[in-house]
């Protein structure tokens, strides 16, 4: 009798483990818009030092399975980066309409990856630059969710 209750109480509470399992993951899943602020805003220039990039590749969470070939740290006000979504107009590389393109030369670092480095041991080059960006907006409100170049 006390099995059989233990097997009736055992069965749904499997059940609901197993969704919960299924569905959690989904819950804390980054948008991306919080994708974009996590690769791409770092709003602090005075850590930029020749090793900058391979401490904010690994700090970030940006090589998971493979090393990135390329990424672009943003080194502004996350307002004035929000701001660029209303400014000028410009094609898109998927050919999308909504890029837009700094009307100003914001202070930002580029990560390369140097030719010899294989993961999990990526190794990168930090260069700092002052360029116009350009970036794909979306959402409502809309705002930066993907780094599409520099200029």
């Amino acid at each position: 009798m006390a099995q059989e209750r233990f097997f009736i109480l055992f069965l749904p509470l499997v059940l609901v483990l197993l969704v919960l399992g299924y569905v959690q993951p989904s819950l804390t899943k980054e948008t991306q818009a919080e994708k974009f602020l996590r690769q791409h805003m770092d709003p602090d220039t005075s850590t930029v030092t020749a090793s900058y990039c391979n401490k904010m590749m690994k700090h970030q969470n940006i090589m998971v399975g493979d090393c990135k070939l390329v990424n672009t740290f943003i080194h502004e006000p996350l307002p004035d980066v929000q701001a660029v979504c209303f400014q000028g107009n410009v094609p898109c590389k998927n050919t999308k309409p909504n890029c837009h393109k700094s009307s100003s030369k914001m202070r930002i670092t580029d990560c390369h990856l140097k030719k010899e480095a294989k993961y999990p041991k990526c190794e990168y080059e930090t260069q700092q630059l002052r360029k116009s960006i350009i970036v794909t907006c979306e959402g409502n409100p809309y705002v930066p969710v993907h780094f599409n170049g520099s200029v």
